[in-house]
């Protein structure tokens, strides 16, 4: 049995990893931390959990205590990990970083688009960008996987195999995507109460989004991202357009094969003709893709539903752990989606 730990586990993603985790034939959580919670139990603070976790306290983070752990995931605060990280490789078998700071490959675009200078960007060309069904090759082995979002996840995994097979012209690309309000983290905002986010749907991020130079790194493609905020708890909808290239797909049932033929073969990606839904991948590991050609416009649309805190973030995680470690890459992951 493998020892685990998880950096932030006060926190959604953090949460989500020990709900996954507890159900994992290989793999036992020995060491859970959360600054603001310390000394208070796993079911204290996450009721939800009490029954796989009884007795586990978290703890203040300290690294000579993570030492010699078989996998630490760090559900931590995108620029809080780039300093944490550096403490972990080598000294644990893997790390798999759920925040955005080993995720882009330029330590120069870390000041424009996050606002700080890397600390560590000698790490960066080592750390595997995970998502298995586009980058699977890079995992094995790897010592530091840097796990990508949401809203990264959806795009890439919609967009990246027509760009692959130069199905889709690579400039003027849209994102147009969804987010529970989970995706926010569970810090207390303004923006993301109740009274605020219930019955309101709105843009933010215009033109901006952090989100941006990774989704055009993993996709390939230049774009422009415009995120929503949705009055949800959990999910993503990602609605995508582009321009066929000459020898791209002609009509919806081109588009749709193109999507089945790279994802045959992948347990956690399902095409399908219907338009995905939220709903159908609650509480899954699994991500929900279809696609049309408009013969009006000439346009290509492809859609992708996922949870954003499973597939979009700690689903995703352990998927890569898996992979890394050369375990079965479904162990602890759930396929069927909760509804209603």
């Amino acid at each position: 049995m493998l020892n685990v730990g998880v950096l932030g586990a006060s926190g959604y993603a953090g949460m989500e990893l020990l709900r996954l985790l507890a159900a994992h034939p290989d793999m036992a959580v020995g060491y859970a931390t959360a600054d603001s919670a310390a000394g208070e139990l796993v079911g204290d603070v996450h009721p939800s959990l009490t029954a796989a976790y009884p007795a586990l306290l978290l703890d203040r983070y300290d690294p000579s205590d993570a030492a010699g752990l078989d996998v630490v995931f760090t559900a931590l605060p995108s620029g809080v990990t780039g300093k944490v990280v550096p403490e972990l490789v080598g000294k644990v078998a893997l790390v798999v970083d759920l925040a955005a700071d080993f995720r882009l490959r330029d330590a120069s675009a870390y000041p424009r688009w996050y606002g700080w200078e890397h600390p560590a960007p000698e790490l960066l060309a080592e750390s595997a960008f995970g998502i298995p069904e586009l980058f699977r090759a890079s995992l094995p082995g790897a010592r530091l996987v840097a796990a990508p979002g949401c809203y990264v996840t959806a795009g890439a995994l919609a967009l990246a195999p027509f760009v692959r097979a130069g199905a889709i012209e690579t400039t003027g690309v849209i994102v147009d995507a969804a987010s529970g309000v989970s995706g926010a983290g569970r810090g207390l905002k303004a923006s993301t109460t109740f009274g605020t986010v219930h019955e309101d749907f709105t843009a933010y991020g215009l033109l901006d989004h952090r989100h941006t130079p990774e989704l055009e790194q993993a996709i390939g493609a230049q774009l422009l991202f415009t995120p929503h905020l949705a009055p949800m708890s959990r999910g993503i909808l990602a609605t995508c357009y582009a321009r066929p290239a000459p020898r791209g797909p002609a009509t919806t049932a081109d588009a749709l094969e193109l999507l089945s033929l790279a994802y045959g073969t992948e347990p956690f990606v399902v095409v399908a003709e219907r338009s995905p839904s939220t709903q159908a991948t609650r509480g899954s590991n699994a991500v929900h893709l279809s696609a049309r050609i408009d013969p009006r416009t000439g346009w290509l649309i492809v859609l992708s539903a996922l949870d954003n805190l499973v597939k979009g973030a700690s689903g995703q995680a352990l998927q890569c752990a898996n992979v890394a470690l050369g375990l079965d890459e479904t162990a602890g992951l759930p396929l069927v989606g909760m509804a209603p």
